[in-house]
């Protein structure tokens, strides 16, 4: 007698995902984000003498980068807890009010702080809830 082993092909339906539901604070976010990019790269580029203008121009915008990537975006490599989330999002976005500051534009510093924590606090309480 032969045994014949039946071979059943597994097919999984592709995962069902939440549908992403941006709102106008979100945008803001994103656009705060890019800011920040672009923020220190001017910073880095402008704001340092001629060797270390090319390391950090590159550099910070880089990090800041691989940090949001790593921890903060909506699709993170690595799941953390929200304090940790906030603490990036801090350093990510501080580090962009701290450029312009240092670049002598206090009032750029000023808003640029005031409205990413508005909206990071409104942000917060949503993932907090």
């Amino acid at each position: 007698m032969s045994r014949a082993i039946r071979l059943s092909r597994v097919t999984s339906a592709p995962e069902q995902h939440a549908p992403l539901k941006v709102g106008a604070n979100d945008v803001l976010r994103f656009l705060l984000e890019l800011f920040a990019i672009v923020s220190l790269a001017i910073w880095g580029f402008t704001g340092w003498p001629l060797p270390w203008n090319i390391v950090v121009g590159i550099g910070a915008p880089a990090i800041a980068i691989l940090l949001w990537a790593l921890f903060r975006s909506p699709r993170a490599v690595l799941h953390v807890d929200p304090f940790v989330k906030a603490i990036v999002e801090i350093v990510v976005l501080g580090s962009a009010a701290f450029g312009w500051w240092n670049l002598g534009q206090p009032i750029v510093a000023l808003v640029f702080a005031v409205i990413a924590t508005i909206s990071g606090v409104i942000n917060g309480r949503r993932e907090f809830s």
